[in-house]
């Protein structure tokens, strides 16, 4: 993965794959049983509601800020990956739509990890 000067490029990617994960998903918790639709899949969804909060203020913040933010963000995909894996051992969501998510989730994953290694080597306050 390339990483450009200002990094902008990768924050922006950010969105419409947070957007595109954040649809499915939410398709996803609407189909699991009603009890626990309301509750982990609301736990779910405030932690992507963060999530995306964190991404779009990565592009308001300071430069030396940012390293938090990632870190937040990182935080709340790994809360989101435990609760997937919950509601997949539980059977609340099948082999193929939980491969689906991690696939997803992964690929955000992937772009937080490059964001990390990117602002804590040139950003140390």
């Amino acid at each position: 993965m390339e990483i450009n000067k200002s990094n902008e490029g990768e924050t922006l990617l950010l969105i419409p794959k947070s957007e595109k994960y954040m649809q499915y998903m939410i398709e996803v918790i609407f189909k699991i049983p009603r009890t626990e639709k309301f509750n982990i899949g609301n736990e779910y969804k405030n932690s992507m509601y963060k999530m995306l909060s964190y991404i779009v203020y990565l592009n308001k913040i300071d430069k030396y800020k940012r390293i938090e933010y990632i870190n937040k963000i990182d935080a709340e995909l790994n809360i989101q990956r435990i609760l997937l894996r919950i509601m997949y051992k539980n059977s609340w969501i099948d082999t193929k739509k939980f491969n689906y998510s991690i696939e997803l989730i992964g690929e955000i994953g992937k772009i937080i990890g490059g964001l990390l290694k990117y602002y804590g080597k040139n950003f140390k306050e």
